[in-house]
């Protein structure tokens, strides 16, 4: 069952941990593999807001089943070539997609060019009558990737004209203030820490209309810091994680080369260490989620 954006909010006294959707997939790179959030009883070693939402819309929805395909890396073509048909064939009623992050992040990314790849993606996605949803990019103007962000606004606006078009949904990261706060991000200030993913989680599934367990987690306020410790500590950053990461793609390699998506076949939804689904059903085994 389709769900608009518009319709889903027509219903905003609907009891808790109702939805219409069985059947969720999971699209993109490391935002949605959950690097940041680092879980070791989770596949792939990562939790994520991808799996703190399926674990959400699992509670009480015996027949819920979750694949994730998104790997670390991956440039919006490559997540267009390796995970749409994958994605199609699972059937999914709920498709959350992110992607093209890393593109701007290259030099000469386009956001217009971006959003004309994505278009007939979000069509093909929606036709198939799922719920999609996709990510704006967050507010990184007081952040060390400042100089992005009129990249990262002419690609949200992009995206709110492609969700539009196909009546998709926004998960806007832009306007979620708290992740301006540096405990947001982990520490090579590219991925959400797991605060980061908790607070996106929350904001996911308010967007679907889901009423949920997750509660607000504010960050600590930091100690000021001097402007020579600040510099010092771009300096750190720059030479232990952004340089490395160019490095990479100037030599046409990605962290995620040789890794296998973390969920590829859809089954019950499990939490670090709490059981959320039977673990059984015609819709996957607790084995296949653990692959």
């Amino acid at each position: 069952m389709k769900v608009s954006g518009a319709e889903s909010m027509q219903n905003p006294q609907a009891p808790p941990g109702r939805h219409p959707w069985s059947r969720y997939v999971a699209m993109g790179d490391s935002f949605t593999e959950g690097i940041g959030d680092p879980e070791p009883s989770s596949p792939g070693g990562y939790r994520g807001w991808a799996d703190r939402v399926a674990e959400e819309l699992g509670r009480g929805h015996e027949d819920f089943a979750y694949a994730n395909l998104a790997v670390r890396g991956r440039l919006l073509q490559q997540v267009i070539d390796q995970q749409l048909a994958p994605c199609l064939a699972l059937k999914p009623d709920l498709v959350t997609l992110s992607a093209g992050g890393n593109d701007l992040i290259r030099p000469g990314g386009d956001p217009d060019a971006l959003a004309e790849r994505l278009d007939p993606v979000v069509q093909i996605l929606t036709l198939s009558g799922a719920t999609v949803v996709l990510f704006n990019g967050p507010d990184t103007g007081s952040s060390v990737l400042g100089r992005l962000r009129s990249k990262v606004a002419i690609y949200n606006e992009n995206l709110r004209t492609i969700a539009a078009r196909h009546d998709a949904i926004i998960a806007d990261m832009w306007s979620l203030r708290q992740l301006k706060s540096p405990q947001m991000w982990d520490e090579d200030r590219l991925h959400f820490s797991p605060l980061g993913h908790h607070t996106i989680a929350a904001m996911v599934l308010e967007s679907l209309n889901v009423q949920h367990s997750l509660e607000p987690l504010a960050p600590k306020p930091l100690p000021p810091r001097s402007w020579r410790e600040a510099r010092t500590g771009d300096l750190v950053w720059a030479r232990e994680y952004f340089v490395p990461w160019v490095v990479r793609r100037l030599r046409h390699r990605s962290s995620g080369d040789g890794i296998a998506p973390k969920r590829p076949m859809p089954g019950p939804v499990f939490g670090p260490g709490v059981p959320l689904g039977s673990g059984e059903g015609p819709l996957g085994s607790e084995d296949a989620v653990r692959q």
